[in-house]
């Protein structure tokens, strides 16, 4: 059995998230409850996917008790003032159907279309705001996404409270080691989106040949280097079959192809 992983609150957060971007409604649903059917605990969404309510949805068919899930969902990039905030995770807990949120995010440090620029300010704002909400018990869990150390610093300075999740995209050939090792070393959990490569690495014939040693799918591979990297991965498929094989990982990568992968890095995309 995956050991979960630990907030340096006490939080614990299921070891592999089922990922929802770019998921349709009704995909999202089906694997949401197929997921859910395999052993899943942990579901990813966000505001911008526009599929909550199928996660939500699903979620509730699963006669699942409200303390046996844990669910994730994310502020959207381009709010950066407490009063939409404050609109937008509303809107998010009325979408999901919940009375609160296991983690909330802050979805990225900028917009989307304005990547780069600086809105410390912004995200200070927004993140008292999700302390606010974490305080008054509708998240049990506040962090941000796409956030760099400088980004990360800016808010825990300002506010003086460190974001307990730090999601970010890695895989194999992109593990932003240097990132990865400041959160880790401030008690940051670094949860892994796309640890596919948004599916680019399965057909990868170096990573094809180390799974075919293991008598597993490049996908576990992949998923698994995640783990060992102590990064908390997001598979997304909205296929029954992948889903649960995604989450059957009851194998260990040697050293030896450890070094391989990670030689890898930047060699991947």
């Amino acid at each position: 059995m995956l050991k979960d992983f630990v907030t340096y609150n006490g939080i614990s957060i299921p070891a592999v998230g089922l990922g929802t971007w770019q998921s349709a409604p009704n995909d999202c649903y089906n694997a949401v409850r197929w997921a859910l059917e395999a052993g899943y605990r942990h579901v990813d969404t966000a505001f911008d996917y526009l599929n909550e309510q199928a996660v939500g949805k699903a979620l509730r068919d699963s006669g699942l008790g409200r303390d046996e899930y844990f669910v994730t969902t994310k502020l959207p990039a381009d709010v950066k003032d407490a009063k939409l905030c404050e609109q937008r995770f509303f809107q998010s807990l009325d979408n999901l159907g919940t009375d609160y949120i296991d983690l909330y995010l802050i979805h990225a440090p900028w917009p989307w279309d304005q990547v780069g620029k600086d809105f410390t300010e912004g995200n200070i704002a927004v993140w008292e705001q999700l302390l606010e909400f974490k305080q008054k018990g509708l998240v049990r869990e506040v962090g941000v996404s796409n956030f760099e150390i400088s980004h990360i610093q800016a808010i825990s300075r300002a506010v003086g409270v460190m974001p307990a999740v730090d999601q970010i995209y890695h895989f194999v050939g992109v593990t932003e080691p240097e990132l990865r090792e400041y959160c880790q070393q401030n008690g940051i959990v670094v949860e892994a989106y796309s640890p596919l490569g948004t599916g680019r690495l399965l057909s990868d014939e170096r990573l094809t040949e180390i799974a075919r040693g293991y008598g597993v799918s490049v996908a576990q591979l992949c998923i698994r280097y995640c783990l060992h990297k102590n990064t908390l991965p997001l598979p997304k498929s909205v296929h029954r079959e992948r889903i649960a094989q995604n989450i059957s990982l009851d194998f260990d990568i040697s050293e030896r192809d450890i070094e391989f992968l990670d030689s890898l890095e930047g060699k991947t995309v």
